[in-house]
């Protein structure tokens, strides 16, 4: 099971930053970098934008837009693929939270109930 934590919050350099804070707690935790990937909603310009990334990191970025009101297309596309790659950890950044349960209700079930362990949101 992947671990998945939803990441909300504004602007996207703090949603970044608490996700980077998070990867640097489990390092210190584990001593080492765990299989992790990234969904990011937006334009970087948060600190994962400037920091030499670790190779157990991959990072995709989704065009702004909430994710229940289009569909969850490209969502299901992108999260897809990075689980073919079964990592550890799996963040999701969304800009806003006024959807975020039907996020967590979306991941909540087949097929990803299967392939996620949602953890408490973190919401900055």
């Amino acid at each position: 099971m992947t671990l998945t934590t939803l990441v909300s919050g504004r602007p996207a350099s703090a949603r970044e930053a608490a996700i980077w804070s998070a990867l640097q707690q489990e390092l210190a935790h584990y001593g080492v970098y765990q299989s992790t990937a990234l969904i990011l909603e937006g334009l970087a310009d948060g600190k994962l934008a400037t920091a030499p990334l670790p190779p157990e990191l991959e990072i995709k970025r989704i065009a702004p837009g909430c994710f229940c009101c289009i569909g969850n297309l490209t969502l299901r596309v992108t999260l897809n693929r990075l689980l073919r790659k079964t990592p550890a950890r799996l963040f999701i950044s969304i800009a806003d939270d006024t959807h975020l349960q039907q996020i967590r209700d979306f991941l909540s079930q087949p097929p990803y109930d299967a392939y996620l362990s949602l953890t408490p949101d973190l919401v900055v």
